[in-house]
C-alpha cells in the first residue's frame, strides 16, 4: 500500500491506495483501487499496521465532514454505505447522546460527518443548528459575545440551508421559528410559525407554533424600528437605539420588549435611575427574562441598592443555575457587600466552569492577594 500526502483534515489521516489483488465487490459495491482511500490513524499513530476497516471508515467519515465537496466524495459515500450499512442511524443517536451530555465539539463532528455522509438528508444540519445555538448560549452566559455571534452566523447558515432544502422539512421551519425569536426578530419569526403551521403534522408543536403565533404582537414597521433599535444599541450608538425603542413603544403599548431596550440603552450610557425604570417597567407588563433581571440587578447594584440587586441575581440564578454572568455578577455584589469569603467561593464557581474567565481570575487573585 502507498501512502499519499493528507490534505489539511483535522485528526491524524493518511491516504493509502488499495493494491489490484485487494480489490473486490462489497455487496454491490465495487472497490476502485485507482481511488485513494483516507485513514484515521489515531492520536500519535503514525503507521498501518494495525489497518482495519473501522480506520477507513473513521477516515471518510472525517474527510466527508470537512470536505463534503470532494471529488471522490460520492465514491467515499458509497464506500461507507457498503461497509456500513446502518451507520447513518448509529451515529445520529451517539452524536443527539454527545449533545444531551454537554459533549458539544464530539456532538458537531458527528452531525457535520452524517451531512457529508447524506448532504440530501436534513436531519443532521438540523442538530447543527440546535448545537450552534446551544453553543452561543453558553458563550453569551461566559459574557464571550463576539463569539456567540460568530456561532449563531453559522446557526443561520445552517437555517439558510435547510430552508431551502425541496422538499420542505417541516421541522426546519418551526426550530428557525424560535431561533429567530431568541433573536427577537419577531415578524421572521412569526412568517416561519405561519408556514409550520401550513405544513407540519406534530399536533403539540402545531398547538405550540399557533399559541406563539397568537403572543407575537409585533408585526410590519414596527417590527423593523425594534430591530434597528436593537442594532443601534449593539453597535454602540444608544442615543439612537433609545430613541427608536421609544418610538416602538408609543406605537407597541403594552408590549414589555421595548422597555428592556431602553432599559439597555440607558444602562450602557452609565444612567442607571434610567436603566432601572425601563427594566421595573418592562417586568410590569410581564417581563421575567434572565437578561433583564441581570441588567437591572447591575443598574440597582450602581445605584446601592444592593439587597434588590441581589434579589434579582438570585432570581435569575433560580431560572438558570449554571448562568456564569450571573454568578459572576453575585461575586461582585458579595465583594461590595463586604462578603469576601462569599465572593471567593462564587469567583471560584465561575473558574471550574469556565477557566479562561479573566474577571472571575482577576477578582479572586484580588480577593486572596488583600
Amino acid at each position: 500500500m502507498n501512502t499519499d500526502e493528507s490534505p489539511r483534515l483535522p485528526g491524524n489521516i493518511a491516504f493509502i491506495r488499495i493494491p489490484e489483488s485487494m480489490a473486490r465487490p462489497i455487496g454491490s459495491f465495487t472497490v476502485d483501487p485507482s481511488i485513494p482511500i483516507p485513514v484515521e490513524l489515531g492520536q500519535g499513530a503514525s503507521d498501518l499496521s494495525d489497518l482495519s476497516w473501522e480506520m477507513i471508515v473513521a477516515g471518510m467519515l472525517r474527510l466527508l465532514a470537512y470536505d463534503p465537496g470532494n471529488a471522490a466524495g460520492d465514491y467515499y459515500r458509497a464506500f461507507v454505505a457498503a461497509v456500513k450499512p446502518g451507520i447513518f442511524a448509529e451515529l445520529s443517536e451517539a452524536g443527539i447522546l454527545k449533545a444531551r451530555n454537554g459533549d458539544l465539539d464530539v456532538a458537531e463532528e458527528i452531525f457535520r460527518a452524517l451531512a457529508g455522509l447524506s448532504p440530501e438528508a436534513p436531519e443532521p444540519i438540523l442538530n447543527l443548528a440546535i448545537l450552534y445555538e446551544d453553543k452561543a448560549d453558553a458563550l453569551d452566559r461566559s459574557g464571550k459575545e463576539e463569539l456567540a455571534d460568530a456561532m449563531r452566523s453559522k446557526a443561520f447558515d445552517a437555517y439558510k440551508r435547510l430552508l431551502a432544502m425541496e422538499p420542505a422539512y417541516p421541522d426546519a421551519f418551526f426550530n428557525a421559528g424560535f431561533f429567530y425569536l431568541k433573536n427577537r426578530e419577531y415578524g421572521q419569526a412569526a412568517r416561519l410559525f405561519e408556514s409550520y403551521a401550513a405544513i407540519g403534522d406534530d399536533e403539540a408543536k402545531l398547538a405550540k407554533a399557533r399559541d406563539v403565533l397568537s403572543k407575537l404582537r409585533v408585526r410590519g414597521d414596527a417590527d423593523a424600528k425594534f430591530k434597528e433599535a436593537y442594532d443601534f444599541i449593539r453597535m454602540g450608538k444608544e442615543e439612537e437605539g433609545i430613541e427608536r425603542a421609544m418610538e416602538f413603544n408609543r406605537s407597541n403599548d403594552g408590549v414589555w420588549n421595548g422597555w428592556f431596550l431602553v432599559g439597555w440603552g440607558h444602562r450602557r450610557l452609565g444612567r442607571y435611575e434610567e436603566g432601572r425604570a425601563a427594566f421595573l417597567r418592562a417586568l410590569e407588563l410581564g417581563a421575567d427574562e434572565v437578561d433583564l433581571l441581570n441588567e437591572l440587578a447591575i443598574c440597582e447594584m450602581e445605584l446601592g441598592m444592593l439587597p434588590e440587586s441581589r434579589g434579582r441575581l438570585e432570581r435569575a440564578l433560580r431560572k438558570e443555575p449554571e448562568n456564569i454572568k450571573i454568578i459572576s455578577n453575585l461575586g461582585v455584589l458579595a465583594r461590595r457587600q463586604g462578603r469576601d469569603d462569599e465572593a471567593a467561593g462564587f469567583f471560584r464557581i465561575v473558574l471550574e466552569m469556565e477557566p479562561g474567565d479573566k474577571l472571575a481570575r482577576a477578582q479572586l487573585d484580588e480577593l486572596t492577594s488583600a
